[in-house]
């Protein structure tokens, strides 16, 4: 019964997003002289982590096994994207240091925030099974 509770699943896949983010923010980092290196961000966990209504249950495909063809992997993301909007320099590299600077900020906000749904998901939780 309490195997597959989605809320469990989707801090778990917030955490990961947000590691993500701050992995791919590092990577802009280090790269920030890199003549022609184009920025990459991730998509927001709202698009990853979205809702299909025309699924059963809701929730949008995923892969259970590894012969599946369609729907992707539990704590799979998808891969970065090269960040359009960000303006380009000189030597055509368009990182901004100040930018990248939010963006890990942002996640390690996002990170904070799943492990406060962890968190209560399991206090509420243990109350339940406690006045069992």
């Amino acid at each position: 019964m309490f195997e597959k509770l989605d809320v469990f699943r989707m801090s778990h896949a917030m955490a990961v997003h947000a590691g993500q983010k701050q992995a791919v923010s590092a990577q802009n980092v280090a790269n920030a002289d890199t003549p022609d290196y184009k920025a990459r961000t991730v998509l927001p966990f709202s698009e990853t982590f979205s809702r299909d209504d025309s699924v059963v249950g809701g929730l949008s495909q995923r892969a259970t096994r590894g012969l599946h063809m369609h729907g992707a992997s539990a704590g799979e993301m998808p891969d970065p994207v090269l960040d359009r909007t960000a303006p380009e320099a000189p030597n055509g590299n368009t990182v901004s240091l100040e930018g990248e600077m939010l963006k890990s900020l942002d996640a390690k906000r996002q990170h904070d925030r799943a492990l406060a749904i962890y968190k209560s998901s399991m206090t509420i939780l243990r109350a339940t099974l406690s006045r069992a």
